[in-house]
């Protein structure tokens, strides 16, 4: 009976349209997580206003172009997008045969940053210049750790034990101290935050991350006590306490104080755009990167805020939905990686906005002024789209 079905021509043809459909319903092409791309397109297009509205009235009166910060921002965007495009058109997997690569590459840089090819800028070397733009290796770092962690998870072959964890501390220690000394405190918590996510999701024991818990406060306490961390950064830690102490108002907590100010003032509806006084005047330091944030409040008050966190938690519950449907650990890994380290900068930035957490210098995903950090997250949306799109 098989002979003859397999002999059979207008059978062999069914069979061969079924398999065509088959592969057509199950292409990866078929599956774009449109919703994704939304929300993270929605994100960056809010971005490149509120850093227009940030720089307007300063650059108008330097007499430079009023568009400067936002043709570069839109430079990186078109950059982030055919990198986007890239990266879910190739299997994720084989991230994990580059891994050892882009790691070393990464751990390069961030060295490179802490010589003289270095750019320092308010204090803090974080840059390296490359041509007319400036490359921040710190956020290519948060993809290297993150695909390292996740690349050496997935190999252990029953639940990692204690050789597994100690080397991806070792993953996650490197860069972070790296970072630290630049100095940029907000970057490196990132690496502890992301390295004790993926633990987590990976399977490490609860005896493990217990003593990795313990482990992280006796650090902080050592490095408090020995004056690793610096007096000011000390200082930035504890003053959003009491924003409102007048001892500290023109100094730690100067940040805290006008960015409460700023988002205050935008009451229900917000000011209208380019109306913000705060943002105009630019009494909030840094309003077009780290406190970004403040300029929705100010031009479109509690209502254009709620927006802005909706579409931060739409990104949030689609990386946790891919790490689900994920089909294999390793894609499982990367998509809760993923989600880690967006709910983590997007807690810590809202939250230094509005008083509820130290500033500690960490950009809003999309929405801040710069290249490198955006680029990187739109590499990461196309990271989860090849993972979604290869769910089956």
């Amino acid at each position: 009976m098989s002979n003859r079905y397999t002999g059979d021509p207008d059978a062999r043809r069914l069979r061969a349209e079924l398999q065509s459909r088959w592969m057509d319903a199950y292409a990866p092409t078929r599956h774009v997580d449109t919703i994704l791309v939304v929300a993270a397109l929605a994100l960056a297009g809010i971005g490149l206003v509120m850093i227009f509205s940030a720089k307007l009235h300063q650059l108008t009166l330097q007499g430079l172009p009023n568009t400067l910060y936002l043709n570069r921002q839109l430079v990186a965007l078109a950059i982030g997008l055919v990198v986007m495009v890239v990266a879910s058109m190739v299997d994720y997997r084989r991230l994990q045969s580059y891994v050892f690569v882009l790691y070393g590459t990464v751990i390069v840089l961030l060295i490179a940053v802490l010589t003289p090819l270095g750019n320092a800028v308010g204090g803090s070397q974080r840059w390296l210049v490359v041509g007319p733009a400036q490359l921040q290796p710190s956020e290519l770092a948060k993809v290297a750790v993150l695909i390292a962690i996740a690349a050496l998870l997935s190999e252990a072959k029953a639940q990692p034990g204690l050789g597994e964890v100690a080397i991806g501390l070792v993953i996650a220690v490197v860069p972070t101290a790296l970072v630290f000394v630049q100095p940029d405190l907000g970057t490196s918590m990132v690496f502890v935050f992301l390295a004790a996510g993926m633990f987590l999701v990976g399977g490490v024991r609860v005896r493990y991350l217990v003593a990795l818990v313990i482990a992280g406060i006796a650090g902080f306490l050592v490095s408090l006590q020995t004056e690793l961390i610096q007096d000011y950064q000390v200082r930035r830690l504890t003053a959003f306490l009491d924003a409102s102490d007048p001892a500290l108002a023109q100094g730690a907590a100067f940040h805290t104080r006008q960015s409460l100010i700023a988002v205050g003032s935008g009451q229900l509806s917000g000011k209208g755009l380019f109306q913000g006084t705060q943002t105009a005047l630019a009494y909030v330091p840094e309003n077009h990167t780290d406190f970004i944030f403040t300029v929705v409040g100010e031009e479109f008050g509690f209502v254009g805020t709620s927006a802005v966190v909706a579409l931060f938690a739409v990104l949030v519950w689609r990386a946790l939905m891919i790490a689900a449907t994920a089909k294999d650990l390793f894609g499982r890994l990367v998509a809760s990686g993923i989600a880690s380290i967006l709910t983590f900068q997007v807690f810590v930035n809202v939250g230094m906005t509005i008083g509820l957490m130290p500033v500690t210098g960490l950009p809003l995903p999309f929405v801040s002024y710069g290249g490198t950090s955006l680029i990187m997250w739109f590499s990461l949306i196309g990271v989860l789209q090849s993972i979604h799109m290869r769910r089956f």
